[in-house]
């Protein structure tokens, strides 16, 4: 519990019977009383649960149950949860619009039921072994009571090496500590676990919206349900189109002017740098809040940065929310942002290949030269047409040209690991631009929600997400191709709402950064150019038999005249030696 106080840091408890053990760090949102405390048991006593996140439907949840008679003794969303699945069962789970991960123990029977949210906004890791079932929020709990200390999973670093990927198996960087999937339950009945598939979003495809109008009205219900807390709350805003949108949005609901913001930002012209966008809003609101990570807060961050995360990151652009999140602590405990929506709504340039792979399946051949020609015209590049022709490739060819861009892995390590990765079949051979999205959800999208949770809750703060309400994700996904790529454009029908409620500037804006740093910079200034030369000559890095430590030299050498920019590489050999020493090592 102590190793993850930071994530609960008002309030914790403990409950041990026989075997069992549950142990919680609370942070207040929802009824901030001791009638919030957990672990907290039924009113009849027999369960006892711990639980994680928010189910933002708790109210009209509670009135349902109300009427089949259940009595309520405090606000608190924990109480109706457990109510719920008193009633339903595991059929509860249908009934939750929000975020989860939660355990339940039944003092009578022995068992235990434990289940995590459609898409993995929050965590669930666990550790299993003959005589033991270890689950926690975090992997640095896990670690801190195992015995014997698990060494690196190897596929994991090569999916993080070659594609900048995690998080898209139950595996993470350590071996044998696995994460419950999203959409997963977790039983334990007389001393045998087992786990199940609960909710799949293929499943769910079908009803979908009449026009864009309607597609406003459910997100603005989901910001409107996300906004339900007793403690303060904000949005960080990036400038992006998705941030902009929960922000107008809000305002649009209630006016208000207090609203409290979030944002990154750095000198004008330079490279993540979305100030003239989140300036909009200066007539708007009041309180916008400030910061601007640098190449110096970076190298003083760096070691907690790490530790927060206790796994690989395969770019800085997580820091940025990082060094957001710290700021927004000395003002909210509750943010929102626009996470998920790039995968529902085409906001990568590579989804443009999808859509093009589709058209040209269905021999669409007049609208493909169409899309092409107008993809042209908007964004003045042939990035999308790239893409395009890569995804028609092979999977073992996309895996092998991956690896060519990487010519300082070891020829042996590449041997070990390139063969067993899944990430060229799982997320990049979509036959469709659907099948891409739903891909996305299942392969891609959760490492992203990974790294939001661990920077927010490093600073006690917790982060909501408006696009992830399951019904926007389920309408949305199954919306045709059309409504979401047009003419060029990404987002359509998410362009078409806004019109009037959004700055224009902003709704019609095709540039994408997001939370992106100037890292290229940064790793040219001198004291990160001693740590980062210092950790390619060590005699750690070169013994890992990862990365050839004097081929990574000279492209150092080389970013560091400006000839090549590839930070992001120079971050993945830092971060990874670095998560070696601490966790490993």
């Amino acid at each position: 519990m102590q190793k993850m106080k930071h994530r609960g840091p008002d309030d914790e408890g403990i409950f041990t019977k026989g075997n069992v053990g549950l142990g919680f760090v609370r942070l207040s949102i929802i009824d901030l009383s001791p009638g919030g405390h957990q672990p907290k048991f039924s009113n009849d006593g027999r369960l006892v649960i711990v639980f994680n996140g928010e189910i933002f439907n708790y109210i009209e949840i509670r009135d349902e149950l109300r009427k089949k008679g259940y009595t309520f003794n405090t606000q608190s969303d924990t109480e109706v949860l457990l109510s719920a699945y008193q009633e339903w069962g595991e059929d509860c789970l249908d009934k939750f619009n929000g975020m989860w991960s939660f355990v339940i123990y039944d003092t009578i029977s022995g068992d235990i039921f434990a289940a995590r949210d459609r898409y993995g906004i929050k965590p669930f890791y666990y550790f299993q072994d003959a005589g033991h079932l270890v689950f926690a929020s975090e992997i640095p709990s896990i670690l801190s009571i195992l015995e014997n200390k698990p060494d690196r999973e190897e596929q994991a670093i090569f999916d993080y090496l070659v594609f900048n990927r995690t998080d898209q198996t139950e595996n993470t960087f350590f071996k044998g500590i696995k994460k419950l999937q999203h959409g997963h339950t977790l039983s334990v009945k007389n001393g045998t676990v087992s786990i199940k598939r609960w909710y799949d979003l293929r499943d769910k495809l079908g009803l979908t919206f009449s026009g864009p109008d309607e597609y406003r009205e459910l997100l603005t219900d989901a910001c409107s349900l996300r906004l339900r807390s007793d403690v303060p709350v904000g949005v960080c805003l990036s400038g992006g189109l998705d941030s902009s949108t929960i922000v107008s949005t809000i305002l649009a609901l209630n006016k208000d002017t207090n609203l409290n913001t979030f944002s990154a930002v750095y000198q004008k012209g330079q490279h993540g740098d979305e100030s003239r966008y989140i300036d909009v809003y200066r007539k708007d609101l009041k309180n916008m809040y400030f910061t601007t990570p640098s190449a110096e807060s970076l190298f003083e961050d760096y070691l907690p940065f790490i530790i927060a995360h206790a796994e690989p990151i395969p770019s800085t652009s997580p820091y940025a929310q990082f060094r957001l999140m710290k700021l927004a602590r000395e003002h909210v405990t509750v943010t929102l942002d626009g996470q998920g929506a790039d995968e529902q709504l085409a906001g990568y340039h590579y989804f443009f290949g999808f859509y093009y792979k589709e058209l040209l399946k269905e021999l669409r051949l007049f609208r493909l030269a169409a899309e092409l020609a107008s993809y042209f015209k908007v964004h003045h590049s042939a990035f999308g047409f790239k893409a395009f022709i890569y995804l028609l490739l092979p999977a073992g060819l996309k895996t092998s040209r991956r690896v060519s861009e990487r010519g300082y892995l070891q020829k042996d390590f590449i041997n070990r690991n390139s063969k067993s990765n899944t990430i060229s079949s799982n997320i990049y051979s979509s036959s469709t631009l659907r099948d891409a999205f739903l891909d996305h959800f299942e392969y891609k999208l959760e490492h992203l929600l990974k790294w939001e949770d661990r920077n927010s809750m490093w600073f006690g703060i917790e982060a909501r997400v408006p696009f992830l309400d399951h019904r926007l994700v389920e309408q949305t996904i199954s919306l045709p191709s059309r409504m979401v790529i047009h003419n060029g454009t990404t987002k359509h029908i998410l362009r078409k709402a806004m019109k009037g409620i959004l700055p224009e500037e902003i709704r019609m804006r095709q540039s994408k950064i997001g939370f992106e740093t100037p890292e290229d910079e940064w790793f040219r200034t001198p004291k990160f150019r001693d740590l980062i030369t210092d950790t390619l000559k060590s005699s750690s890095f070169r013994n890992r038999n990862i990365i050839d430590p004097a081929n990574a030299l000279t492209l150092y050498q080389q970013h560091l005249e400006k000839k090549i920019n590839i930070s992001c590489d120079i971050w993945k050999w830092l971060h990874l030696e670095l998560w070696f020493r601490n966790f490993i090592d």
